[in-house]
């Protein structure tokens, strides 16, 4: 006779392994994560290649580096999260969004770095595994690994009942890309050079300890019209994948150096690339600014002003999720070579002379 499906869509007549049940007893259902793996098996297989020499359920997966023109390839590897967007996502049913998320998190890093991403694998927590759930925020990661053009090669789906609460999750990432050929000899950046600003999709991942806390204030109507959806689909937007825009523009010899705007801003991440004794000098205005941040802004919290613009730079992209420092001679040819790619680019600044860090002008 053949199985019947229970409610959470598992077997409930399979034979179970010894000891399950008594795990099971304890809040954790190893069935729960068995089926989680059956629906995300196909989903990974579409982002796989002829490199990809292992199937999902491995214990660790195995990759083919690709034949290069550097005799000792560089690997480039980052690990990141989606940070609390994920509890507004868990909260509001939208789950496939923070999927990307997590892949955009890790190989925007990879590129910045003058990286290429190879393959890239995920970690899950929940307090309870909901297939379902996971399978939503899996092929939300296929699709940022297509985009970015890597393989999502496995990773880890973890019940932890005693950490996390039902219906909340945490999704985090680990990427691997070589480094591409001749990025190793861009020259250092210099007094005069220009920042080049690539346009977020909105607020990315980073910010939404306090967006949350706005949102908990005012509480808003998550589903009323705003930019053409709702203002719940504005917050939970997917972060940008930069890779298929700096593919051809990223080698170009006037490229100095990257730096992804995630969390702590222009302040945090801008200075990173600058060495000692240089200044970045942003022009606020010199880029369109998406309508969810002056939504934040007209929105602060209980007994505090509204956040001016500098202000915001510290915690959010504020409408530009990557600066490209560019040499002046080179800036055309990058905004051309981004276009052609799909994307669009905006002069937004300069690097001067003075204490390294970032300056914003009107």
């Amino acid at each position: 006779m053949p199985s019947s499906p229970s409610a959470d869509g598992l077997s409930a007549e399979e034979p179970e392994a010894p000891g399950t049940a008594a795990y099971r007893r304890a809040g954790v259902d190893v069935r729960r994560g068995y089926a989680a793996v059956e629906r995300i098996r196909a989903l990974a297989a579409r982002t796989h290649d002829g490199r990809v020499l292992s199937g999902i359920g491995g214990f660790a997966a195995l990759y083919r580096l690709p034949a290069g023109g550097e005799a000792e390839p560089v690997l480039v590897a980052a690990a990141d999260g989606a940070g609390t967007k994920a509890l507004l996502a868990a909260r509001t049913g939208r789950h496939e969004g923070i999927g990307v998320d997590v892949v955009a998190m890790n190989v925007n890093d990879i590129v910045a770095q003058g990286g290429r991403p190879l393959f890239f694998l995920d970690y899950i927590a929940m307090g309870r595994i909901v297939p379902e759930t996971v399978e939503a925020l899996v092929r939300g990661m296929a699709d940022g690994c297509r985009e970015a053009g890597c393989a999502l090669v496995g990773g880890e789906t973890a019940e932890m009942p005693d950490v996390y609460a039902e219906g909340t999750y945490d999704v985090a990432g680990f990427a691997v890309g070589v480094l591409e050929d001749g990025v190793r000899k861009r020259r250092p950046v210099a007094a005069g050079d220009v920042l080049v600003g690539l346009p977020s999709t909105g607020i990315h991942a980073n910010g939404f300890s306090l967006v949350r806390r706005i949102l908990e204030a005012h509480r808003p109507n998550l589903e009323a019209p705003f930019e053409g959806g709702t203002l719940l689909e504005a917050l939970l937007r997917p972060t940008a994948i930069y890779v298929p825009w700096l593919k051809e523009a990223g080698r170009d010899p006037a490229v100095k150096a990257m730096a992804h705007i995630t969390g702590g801003g222009f302040y945090e991440n801008v200075p990173r690339v600058l060495p000692p004794g240089l200044r970045a000098v942003v022009r606020f205005g010199t880029w369109p600014v998406p309508e969810v941040f002056h939504w934040l802004r007209a929105h602060p919290l209980p007994g505090s002003p509204p956040m001016a613009w500098p202000e915001m730079a510290g915690v959010f992209n504020i409408g530009l999720g990557m600066i490209v420092i560019v040499a002046p001679e080179g800036v055309d040819r990058v905004q051309a070579a981004i276009a052609r790619a799909g994307g669009r680019a905006f002069v937004v600044g300069e690097v001067v002379s003075g204490e390294r860090g970032v300056a914003f002008v009107p």
